[in-house]
């Protein structure tokens, strides 16, 4: 297929070797010396990209390109001048340019712009599908390797950023190749925390990543200082890494990110079990123990995190930080506004907390209404509907406050979620919890390999209900359906977006320290 090209300059003769070089390229060139008829050529035909002479006798090329993105406002425009003044400059690239380069130009600057304006996304893919092909193999070779908890983190992040580049490439095989990878990848991730998920909360592994009780001590509490601008803390529920690396150029504008890096949720990588644990500093059991009758099994009445703010006061004394601070949870949108319209009442505090439920609200829609499935049908889809819902959201005007007023901010979340394709048989009493990715009860029955299971919970640090009390995790993109009515509930769920049990998705979660620009 031609490319049509229309360039306009009053000089067009002494570019006749320009035109000449572009049509041994396989370029169509269209000629005109003067911006009236660059305007009536647009009116006629579709071009695929303009050249634009800004200083041209008669209509100026400022008020030529104006004309040309009123009738063809997709159209790229590269405007060319001999001018390198700044209002100039401006003025072009406030009407929406899609380049500027100075005279004199060589054939070479010309095809340069034309294959980054016109075949740019085609060369990014093709550049990204050269670029995982050959760090398959590296990447195969690794998961072959011993590796730490630092290690899956770090290869966790590598296999997100190829995500994110093949996943808008119009050849999907490489897509395809990558997906068979992170399977194999995850599988190998859920033997190595069956294999050493225990030992960690003993406190004397070695290799023990950061967890959900302890991030706060590590990476918040030591920024906590009354004579530094106040710190906020963003806990955004149910947030994957990926999701934060979508988000991520929007926040840039007005942080820089100074840290960031990566926690292992505890499990089960549930919102009651994880969040709870992280404002408490401590585990589940401890909690228990620690607080009683402020932690609510699952099968008893009422919210099971209504006293995060008691827990992370509790823990901002233990810490010896005894400063004026906030705790504020939003789920839903009005509570976002009415935060957003006063944060000014919390730059008088040396620590706030923002705890945001958005992105776990829509992992749960997801499953429970068709429309929000057909929206984030997918990975991309669900990554393309966090970034629509930040963009518009209540908690960015929050951010943008933060960062007027020369804020610092930790943004973080308590796990992740994962997209979940097979069913796992399994059998429980009636006081058997619902979740999908982890039971706990009594008498369970489940297929042993496909589940990491701790018929002792006090070795989890989990609370029990009873003495024979168990709880099982579902692995990978596993969940859990039981006997009764099992084609229906199969069909269901799959696909769904679920949490609790272990997968890179859940676990490994971002955490990440910024300073405003």
């Amino acid at each position: 297929m031609t490319t049509n090209i229309l360039w306009a300059d009053d000089e067009i003769d002494l570019l006749k070797p320009h035109v000449l070089f572009l049509e041994q390229k396989g370029y169509a060139v269209k000629t005109v010396n003067n911006g009236l008829d660059a305007v009536e050529e647009v009116g006629r035909r579709e071009f695929d990209m303009v050249f634009l002479d800004e200083n041209m006798p008669g209509l100026s090329g400022l008020e030529t390109l104006n004309r040309i993105k009123a009738m063809a406002p997709r159209t790229p425009v590269i405007m060319i001048t001999k001018s390198e003044e700044e209002h100039i400059m401006e003025e072009a690239i406030g009407s929406k340019i899609s380049d500027y380069l100075i005279k004199p130009v060589n054939p070479n600057q010309i095809l340069l712009a034309l294959k980054k304006h016109l075949e740019g996304k085609r060369l990014v893919s093709e550049k990204s599908t050269t670029n995982y092909q050959q760090n398959f193999t590296r990447l195969s070779m690794r998961l072959s390797d011993r590796l730490s908890s630092a290690d899956w983190a770090t290869l966790y992040d590598e296999l997100v950023r190829w995500e994110l580049e093949l996943s808008g490439n119009p050849d999907q095989s490489m897509a395809e190749i990558l997906r068979s990878q992170w399977a194999e990848a995850n599988d190998l991730f859920c033997r190595f925390v069956e294999n050493n998920y225990l030992t960690w909360l003993t406190g004397n592994a070695k290799d023990a990543p950061l967890q959900s009780h302890q991030l706060f001590k590590a990476k918040v509490a030591p920024l906590i200082d009354e004579k530094q601008a106040p710190l906020f803390m963003v806990l955004i529920d149910n947030l994957r890494l990926d999701q934060w690396r979508i988000i991520e150029p929007i926040v840039s504008e007005y942080f820089k990110v100074e840290e960031q890096g990566a926690f292992f949720s505890i499990l089960p990588t549930a919102t009651q079990y994880a969040r709870n644990a992280l404002f408490a500093g401590m585990m589940p059991a401890d909690i228990e123990r620690r607080f009683p009758g402020k932690w609510l099994n699952e099968d008893a009445e009422g919210s099971k995190n209504a006293y995060e703010d008691e827990f992370l006061a509790a823990q901002l004394k233990g810490l010896g930080k005894n400063v004026k601070h906030s705790y504020h949870k939003i789920t839903n949108i009005a509570q976002g506004k009415k935060l957003a319209e006063s944060m000014h009442t919390l730059m008088d505090n040396a620590f706030n907390v923002i705890v945001y439920n958005f992105v776990d609200m829509l992992s749960h829609a997801r499953t429970e209404m068709e429309i929000i499935r057909e929206l984030a049908e997918d990975e991309p889809a669900y990554r393309s509907l966090t970034r629509s819902w930040f963009e518009h959201s209540p908690l960015l005007d929050m951010l943008k406050f933060i960062a007027d007023k020369g804020g610092r901010v930790v943004i973080t979340t308590d796990h992740g979620t994962v997209r979940v394709t097979q069913p796992s048989k399994v059998v429980g009493d009636r006081n058997t919890n619902t979740n999908l990715r982890y039971k706990h009860g009594r008498n369970l029955t489940y297929e042993a390999r496909e589940v990491f299971a701790v018929k002792d919970p006090s070795k989890a640090l989990l609370p029990k209900a009873n003495m024979s009390t168990a709880y099982v995790f579902t692995k990978r993109d596993l969940y859990f359906v039981y006997p009764n009515n099992y084609n229906h509930f199969v069909n269901f769920f799959r696909n769904t977006f679920q949490h609790g049990g272990i997968s890179m998705e859940e676990m490994i979660v971002p955490v990440v320290r910024l300073k405003a620009r």
